[in-house]
C-alpha cells in the first residue's frame, strides 16, 4: 500500500509539474528593457480567390500555414502541395487553423485561375490562395517569412522561391519551417499544429 501511495505522489509531483512542450519562436528577436521581442509578420493585404481582401485580419486568433507556389510551377509546387493537402486533411474542420498560399506569379495566375485550381482541390473556406502586386508578394516573402522569391529567367517557370511551408500563430510570429517536399517534415507540421493549438 505504501508503494502504491509513493507511487501516485511521484505521478503527481513530477507529473503535473512537467512544462508542456513549447514550439520555439523563429527570427532575430531584439531586447526593449526586459522583454525579448521576435519578429512579426507585417501588415498585408492581398486578394484571395474569390475576389475577397485577405489581411492579417482575417487570421485574428487563429494560427495559419503559409507558402509561396505559382500554379505553373515544374519542380516543386505539385510535391508542396500534395504535403500541405495531408495537413490540410488533419485540421481542414478546425476553423482555429487556416491555410495561405501566395502565388509569385499574380500575371498569369489569375483570380480565376486561383479560384478553378481551388475548386479541383475541393478545399474549404479555411484555405485561401491570394494574389496582388508582384512586388509586395516578393518584399512579404523574403522581409517576413525569411524564405525565397523572385524572377530568374534561367530557372524553370522563370521564378525561384523557397519550398518552406511555414507556421505562423495567432499573434503572427513564425514557430516552424517545414521542407514542403518532405512527407517526414508533413508529420512534424501536423504534430507542431497540435502543440500550438494547446499555447
Amino acid at each position: 500500500m505504501r508503494k502504491i501511495i509513493w507511487l501516485l505522489f511521484l505521478f503527481i509531483t513530477f507529473g503535473c509539474s512537467r512544462e508542456p512542450k513549447k514550439l520555439p519562436y523563429l527570427g532575430n528577436p531584439i531586447t526593449q528593457g526586459n522583454d525579448t521581442i521576435y519578429p512579426k509578420i507585417n501588415d498585408f493585404s492581398f486578394i484571395n480567390q474569390d475576389s475577397t481582401i485577405v489581411t492579417n485580419k482575417t487570421f485574428k486568433n487563429k494560427i495559419y500555414v503559409a507558402d509561396f507556389i505559382f500554379l505553373s510551377c515544374p519542380t516543386i509546387c505539385p510535391k508542396m502541395n500534395v504535403e500541405l493537402n495531408k495537413v490540410y486533411e488533419v485540421y481542414k474542420n478546425n476553423p482555429k487553423v487556416n491555410f495561405l498560399s501566395h502565388t509569385i506569379d499574380p500575371e498569369r495566375d489569375s483570380i480565376q485561375r486561383l479560384k478553378d485550381y481551388k475548386t479541383s482541390l475541393k478545399l474549404n473556406e479555411n484555405w485561401h490562395f491570394v494574389t496582388g502586386n508582384k512586388d509586395s508578394i516578393f518584399n512579404i516573402a523574403t522581409k517576413s517569412y525569411f524564405t525565397t522569391a523572385y524572377p530568374d529567367v534561367n530557372e524553370p517557370g522563370g521564378l525561384v522561391h523557397g519550398g518552406g511551408l511555414l507556421l505562423i500563430d495567432k499573434n503572427r510570429h513564425i514557430r516552424g519551417v517545414y521542407d514542403g517536399t518532405n512527407p517526414e517534415e508533413t508529420k512534424r507540421l501536423i504534430n507542431d499544429i497540435k502543440l500550438l493549438l494547446k499555447e
